[in-house]
């Protein structure tokens, strides 16, 4: 920035020169006075212009490090489309189809404890091939 020449103490204490035929001292102190007024708010709007300035420049670099730092967030989750709800559930209507498909085959002179205890051990062994499937391992962890 450009070195100001005058500042308002300098233009207030300004003494001229009287002539004979001068200009009216009176009609220039007005005038300086203006410009005085006029120089002190210009100098005011500077030093909030500059105010302002900095405090934008450090919300844009506080800004920046939020970005970078949740971008390196968002390489770290996995992302969580690879096992779609859809996925979920066909898994979920094979296990189904796997657990009561088994029950239905069974003869029905059987008693139903002996039911029961089938349909657990069916239930049980099919919900442990769902779990043993590698591409549920995503899902656990949401």
């Amino acid at each position: 920035m450009t070195k100001l020449n005058l500042s308002a103490k300098d233009i207030l204490q300004k003494e001229f020169k009287s002539k004979v035929r001068g200009y009216d001292p009176v009609e220039v102190d007005e005038f300086l006075d203006t410009i005085i007024k006029d120089y002190e708010t210009y100098n005011q709007e500077l030093l909030a212009l500059k105010e302002e300035n900095h405090r934008l420049v450090n919300k844009v670099d506080q800004l920046t490090q939020s970005q970078a730092t949740l971008s390196r967030m968002k390489q770290e989750v996995p992302n969580p489309s690879s096992v779609t709800n859809f996925d979920i559930l066909k898994r979920l209507s094979n296990l189904e189809k796997e657990v009561f498909g088994k029950k239905l085959e069974q003869p029905s002179s059987s008693s139903s404890v002996n039911m029961n205890e089938q349909a657990r051990e069916s239930l049980s062994s099919a919900a442990q091939k769902f779990l043993d499937n590698e591409d549920l391992g995503a899902t656990r962890r949401y």
